[in-house]
This record gives structure tokens, sequence and C-alpha cells, in this order.
């Protein structure tokens, strides 16, 4: 087998390749689908900003540090926490501090667990590895906290007189909320499964696609990629787990008692 060889894409390469977003502009404007303003704008702001944290990502890697790489690793996942709760329809006093902490729990608890026992990292902060799977992770993690999020407190709304009836019968606030609370937990955990089930054979996942293109053997891709898809389901169902653990005491007083007042919905979700 040859020698597989990196070949680099340059400034006019990659402006050939922006020549592929007209294909959606087409489509919208035939169908006139109005979305050729956000089409255009949402191509420039992610090359623009795909373009910065190459730069950015240059001086990270560069680092030795523990304290700088941990900083930037909590303001990512700062960032995601902040980002899943915006995509949320309905939101409780609290809800950023719980969604924050579910965050940095599960990434740090996954992330930690595989650059020092798996992939065995020397020194463990390596930003080279620390970062990019920590970036794996959080967008997940993210993902799904946010439908775990969303559906555990649509439905503590819509179900709302279910539940005040079961508390009224006696139930306690656990056998009361533990459907909204397992079928919340479910739709967290859907995208990863669906995810898992057809990789390698429907799609080929970016991290393998990246490490083939850039010369790794496929054997040393796929195994790295193997170990990225469990960190991934591992950190987004701890991550859902938390955010809606942290939900229900909110939502479920320590007397058994539905807090619906704590929940307002928001007039637009991100």
């Amino acid at each position: 087998m040859n020698d597989l060889a990196y070949l680099p894409i340059g400034p006019w390469q990659l402006a050939l390749a922006a020549l592929l977003i007209v294909v959606n502009v087409a489509l919208s404007l035939g169908l006139r689908l109005g979305m050729e303003r956000s089409l255009l704008v949402a191509s420039v702001r992610m090359t623009v900003q795909l373009l910065l944290i190459g730069l950015v990502l240059e001086w990270v890697f560069a680092l030795e540090r523990p304290l700088p790489i941990l900083a930037i690793a909590l303001l990512m996942s700062a960032l995601a926490g902040i980002s899943a709760v915006q995509r949320t329809k309905r939101r409780f006093a609290g809800v950023y501090w719980d969604s924050l902490v579910s965050v940095l729990a599960a990434a740090f608890l996954v992330t930690g667990f595989a650059l020092v026992g798996v992939v065995r990292v020397r020194p463990w902060y390596e930003a080279q590895y620390l970062i990019p799977l920590l970036g794996m992770v959080l967008g997940n993690v993210l993902n799904g906290i946010s439908l775990a999020l969303d559906r555990f407190t649509e439905g503590v709304a819509q179900r709302r007189a279910e539940v005040e009836l079961l508390l009224g019968l006696g139930a306690s606030r656990w056998e009361a909320a533990h459907a909204i609370v397992s079928d919340a937990l479910r739709v967290g955990m859907i995208p990863t499964i669906n995810a898992m089930m057809v990789m390698g054979i429907v799609s080929l996942p970016g991290m393998m696609t990246g490490q083939i293109l850039a010369g790794a053997s496929p054997g040393d891709a796929v195994r790295y990629q193997v170990v990225i898809m469990f960190m991934i389901a591992a950190a987004t169902a701890l991550g859902a787990f938390g955010v809606v653990m942290l939900a229900f005491v909110r939502l479920f007083d320590r007397r058994h008692r539905l807090r619906s007042e704590r929940l307002w919905a928001v007039s637009r979700a991100r």
C-alpha cells in the first residue's frame, strides 16, 4: 500500500469549493424559499469563524502550561452550556447554571477518562488532544442536553393536569414525573444512538475522515473514531441525565408539589 500523503488546500481551492453554495442559493431562488441572504450570511460567518479558530488553535497547540489550556476548555464548556439553553422553548430560574454544571461534569469526566485512561496522553493537558476531543464531545453533549431539557419542560407544561392528579392521589414527585423524565432522556440520546447505528455503513464520520485525509492509516482512524463515539455516547447520557434531574428538583419541591409557576415560555428559541 502506498504511503498516504496530506494534500493542503490553498485559498484558491477554498474559493472554488465555496461555489458549491450556489446550489443552495439557486434552489432557494428557484423555489422562492427566501433563504438566499441566510445562506450567504451563514457561509461567510462559518468561513470567518473557522479561519479565526484555526489561528487560535495554532497558538493554543503551542502552549505547554495547563492553566491557559484549562481556561480555554472552560470557556468552550460555558458557551456550550449557554447555547444548549437558548434552543429550548421553556425556561426556569437557574436553568443556565444547571446546563453549565451538566456540561462541565459530563464533558470533563468523559474527556479526562479518555485522555488519561484510553489514549494515555502525556502530559494529560496536551492541547493537540484535549481541545479537539473536548470540542467533539461538547458539540454532542450540547445537542443532547438541549433536546432532553426541552422535552422535559414541555412535558411538564403539557401534562401538568396529569401530574397534579397523580400528586393529589398520593404519588411522590418521582412517581408523578417518572414518565416525563424517561421520555426526555430517551429523546436526548436518540441522535447519538442513530448515528452509531449507521456509522461505517451509511456515513463516514468527520474524525475518521479527517485523520485519513491527513495521512493516518484507516485502521488507526477507525480505532480513534470508535473511542470518540463511546465518549460521545457516555457524555451525552450523563449530560442529559444531569440537566433533567436538576430541572426536576427545581420544578418539583421536597413537599412533592409541582411548581409550575417557576416555568415560563420564551417568545423565541434559538
